[in-house]
């Protein structure tokens, strides 16, 4: 297949289009810059210049390929800026593009979610299909709802006649060269001296290879059903706890508990996240899919030591 990818040179969609370039796909990359350009080229795709923001070049696109996978995500204005909305209205724009350009034609087009938080349980591929209601005046809570909402309004495509699927990721895609979530838990223990973690650290995450993730992007992309959620989830939960102790006992701090109330001074704008027990199942997804994680765990992967290099001078 012709396969248009954006996003194709970041953390997971670079896996991505290994993935799909060795299983004999030909691959279109988004770039908005030179260094991506460059990646993608020496990945063996092809590519075409531009960003979320260009409807045009994103409609051309998909229009020409036999399938898309988007993974695109404005994480420098949604994070650094922070105005998470701003990046996910601009997200919602860009996926309106790509949808209506398929509309019609039975072509495959997957885009990236996350795992959704239930209270009390694990979370499953059933949960989170109801957008949360008054969120407009909280922008920590309408910036998620709306990328809620627009990987529901990418599976109503289905009614429209688009092969479309969402692949739910979870908090924490692992690996060496991760900068996400466990990598920044690292330079915090660097940086104060302790492994900390949020209340009792009984809060759980769920975690996946990024190798195995992009893997099921290929899955949905060949195989799965109009309308399909997909949880690319290896670890169910690992508690925040263990975590921490890894961390400690690899760079030989003392591992502490934060209290909530001191959680924003200690963890910064990351203390939201470690705020939640949000653990997610992925036993649906492999029952339909076959799909099955093949790569260390996280603690596993933690205790291989790559995290844990001193960057280079």
């Amino acid at each position: 297949m012709r396969v248009f990818v954006t996003g194709g040179s970041g953390w997971i969609g670079s896996a991505v289009v290994a993935d799909l370039v060795g299983a004999g796909h030909q691959v279109v990359g988004l770039a908005r810059s030179d260094a991506s350009a460059d990646a993608l080229t020496a990945a063996g795709a092809e590519v075409t210049p531009g960003s979320l923001d260009d409807l045009g070049a994103l409609r051309a696109a998909s229009a020409a390929a036999d399938g898309v996978i988007h993974l695109a995500f404005n994480h420098e204005l949604a994070f650094e800026g922070g105005d998470f909305k701003g990046a996910a209205d601009a997200d919602r724009r860009a996926v309106e593009a790509m949808g209506e350009a398929l509309s019609g034609s039975g072509k495959p087009f997957v885009i990236a979610s996350g795992t959704p938080v239930v209270p009390g349980r694990t979370a499953t591929e059933r949960d989170g299909h109801d957008i949360p209601a008054g969120t407009a005046g909280d922008p920590a809570v309408a910036g998620p709802a709306t990328r809620m909402a627009t990987a529901e309004w990418t599976l109503s495509l289905a009614s429209r006649g688009v092969r479309a699927a969402v692949v739910r990721l979870p908090r924490t895609n692992h690996g060496e060269g991760d900068k996400g979530f466990v990598a920044t838990l690292v330079q915090l223990a660097r940086d104060k001296g302790a492994a900390g973690h949020y209340g009792d650290g009984s809060n759980r995450w769920p975690a996946v290879h990024r190798l195995d993730s992009a893997h099921l992007f290929r899955v949905a992309l060949e195989d799965a059903p109009a309308g399909t959620t997909l949880h690319a989830v290896a670890d169910e939960g690992v508690r925040l706890r263990e975590i921490a102790e890894v961390i400690g006992r690899h760079l030989r701090v003392p591992v502490v508990s934060v209290r909530p109330e001191d959680a924003g001074g200690h963890f910064g704008w990351l203390a939201r996240v470690l705020s939640t027990d949000q653990p997610a199942s992925s036993a649906l997804t492999r029952e339909l899919t076959g799909w099955r994680p093949t790569r260390p765990g996280l603690v596993a992967d933690l205790d291989e030591g790559h995290y844990f290099r001193a960057p280079s001078a």
